[in-house]
């Protein structure tokens, strides 16, 4: 099977199983999306969710975030990962929208990667889902699922992202990588999986992949005791 029938039957299952999903981060507009997406960082969607109701309730505009000190913010957020430095991310970033940007997030990856805490992946999210331009934001997950399915070598975030905007039309990406991720987490763990099974890799896989893992996933039988007793 070639990469282009590949990535179609890819693309056929995705859209039967997930479907057009929605971006699980709660937000209003693209401030409160950028500030979940920073926050996502190391940490779950979930908690995310959890924190970012406060925290916009006391600040959900740039002006806003950019007058509150950074100790309040690193309260209102404190139970996400690296907090102490995401609550600084968060002022600066703020306070750069706010003088720099007329208060409105930029538009340009360039403009957003030089935001502070925001980096490729946190600005092409913002680019797809707040203003539809086409990007593929490659994360933990993405970057597994392409490995696995044979679509990259594997070797950095970077090249994965390349090799995916190649093998799909660009017109799917902002949806794809929606899709990839909620695949992942409903029908391709990354332990226990047995990929023959999957909807995905057991045609995307490689024999060799397949039978590896299925050699990894194999539970290992206990050394047998002897029943003779040592005679001192």
């Amino acid at each position: 099977m070639n990469r282009a029938e590949k990535a179609r039957l890819i693309q056929e299952v995705l859209d039967e199983r997930i479907g057009v999903p929605e971006v699980p981060l709660e937000h209003r507009d693209p401030f409160t999306l950028l500030v979940a997406v920073v926050l996502s960082a190391q940490t779950t969607d979930k908690k995310v969710n959890q924190v970012t109701p406060a925290l916009f309730a006391r600040a959900n505009t740039p002006a806003k975030l950019a007058r509150l000190p950074i100790p309040e913010i690193h309260e209102l957020i404190r139970e996400v990962g690296l907090a102490p430095s995401k609550a600084k991310a968060l002022q600066g970033l703020s306070r750069l929208i706010t003088e720099k940007h007329g208060g409105q997030v930029p538009r340009t990856f360039e403009e957003l990667e030089a935001l502070p805490g925001v980096g490729h992946k946190t600005a092409s999210v913002v680019m797809a889902q707040a203003f539809g331009v086409p990007a593929f934001p490659v994360d933990t997950h993405i970057h597994r699922l392409a490995t696995r399915w044979g679509l990259t070598n594997g070797k950095s975030v970077e090249q994965t992202e390349r090799d995916l905007k190649r093998t799909f039309p660009e017109e799917t990406w902002n949806k794809l990588h929606l899709q990839i991720i909620y695949f992942g987490r409903l029908f391709c763990p990354a332990r226990g999986h047995d990929l023959s099974q999957c909807p995905i890799c057991s045609f995307a896989a490689s024999k060799a992949r397949i039978k590896a893992e299925a050699a990894k996933n194999k539970p290992r039988s206990k050394p047998r005791k002897s029943g003779k007793k040592t005679v001192r």
